[in-house]
């Protein structure tokens, strides 16, 4: 039965970290569809973090008031980065990079998240390189593998593969295709949006050391996050005011599914496993993001289906695999080096290995006073 609970605690994050990239895709998509019904995108983002305070902030009194979290200024201060980096900021740069390049090179460009999160963790000590050893070849290689992955899944078409079809498209009007695709401007704000995601993972890190409450934690960073998105909607917006009208449509279904879900529900799973397993664990998954994007597009919005698409998907989960397989080891030696220390204490200790009579020998740890 024990074997049981530690095979389903040891698959909670990487399934949550799934249903994450889920949630991202089906936002996305509703992002093209109300993008596609001439609703302002930044007025999008400030209803989006609207709801998710609406929705965080009675959810975090109701379960975290028994255990009274202190909310001093270093958290306020924290929650606000938090807010900035990885929602107000990081959602506008990705809106503006959407407009100027193209939804597909914006989207691609997520994909250098883990590239950019493994950097700074090890600049801030959260990740070690150790390219030295196995687990950190591992590492390395799994991060350059999801990238090329999701850029062959891009920009290398080849032949159209017709697995499926179900001639559904949901988008009412064709949009012509985006000729400035390569737009220098629009780049510089993708990576801007990547690089936006990235330091946030790194505040929700340094903050969920000492803050370990992770629904007063979103629900700060989301009431942050809205003051910090309708201040700027109402600067761009000023004058039209047609703009913040949504009604029993599509425009509503997404500023709901978008607040409560792929921010409120999503910000809490991503502060857990961030805290259990750290903030390259929770960007090495963003490549699913693209994959995911380019099925559901292919279902419900008509878009077509390529061999680099299966190439670069395939690539894209391998790569994953080098990456978790690398982290569970290093998890796994961490969990057996502090077995030791707490066996032993904090006095320096040796293996001491015994050979018995049927040539089996035997490894005892031992105190060395």
């Amino acid at each position: 039965m024990s074997s049981i609970f530690n095979l389903i605690d040891g698959i909670k994050a990487p399934i949550l970290m799934v249903l994450i990239q889920i949630a991202y895709a089906v936002n996305t998509i509703l992002y093209k569809l109300v993008a596609n019904e001439g609703m302002s995108l930044c007025v999008l983002v400030a209803y989006r973090y609207l709801f998710a305070s609406i929705f965080m902030v009675p959810l975090a009194y109701f379960v975290d008031r028994k255990k009274k979290p202190k909310i001093t200024a270093q958290v306020l201060v924290q929650a606000f980065l938090c807010g900035l980096f990885g929602a107000s900021l990081q959602q506008n740069l990705y809106a503006e990079a959407v407009i100027l390049s193209g939804v597909t090179y914006a989207t691609v460009m997520f994909n250098l998240i883990p590239a950019v999160t493994f950097i700074l963790a090890v600049c801030f000590g959260l990740e070690r390189l150790k390219i030295g050893t196995l687990t950190g070849k591992a590492k390395v290689i799994g991060t350059i593998m999801g990238i090329s992955g999701a850029m062959i899944l891009t920009f290398y078409k080849s032949i159209e593969i017709h697995i499926w079809s179900t001639h559904v498209n949901l988008l009412k009007h064709t949009q012509p295709q985006n000729v400035s695709s390569h737009n220098i401007w629009g780049s510089f704000l993708a990576l801007g949006t990547c690089l936006s995601f990235s330091i946030w993972l790194i505040i929700q890190a340094k903050m969920g050391e000492k803050f370990p409450w992770h629904y007063t934690s979103a629900a700060l960073m989301s009431v942050m996050a809205s003051i910090q998105a309708i201040i700027y909607a109402l600067c761009m917006e000023r004058g039209d005011w047609n703009q913040w009208k949504i009604g029993w449509d599509i425009k509503l279904f997404t500023v709901v599914f978008s607040g409560f879900v792929a921010s409120g529900i999503v910000w809490v799973s991503i502060a857990w496993c961030v805290r259990i397993k750290g903030p390259l664990y929770a960007s090495v998954f963003n490549p699913l993001f693209l994959v995911l994007v380019v099925i559901g597009g292919s279902l419900l919005l008509d878009e077509k289906l390529y061999l680099g698409s299966v190439i670069g998907s395939l690539i894209i989960v391998i790569g994953l695999y080098f990456v978790l397989w690398g982290k569970g080891r290093e998890l796994k030696k961490t969990i057996e080096q502090k077995q030791t220390t707490d066996l032993v204490g904090d006095q320096p200790s040796k293996i001491i290995t015994t050979k018995l009579e049927d040539d089996k020998s035997v490894e005892i740890i031992v105190a060395v006073k």
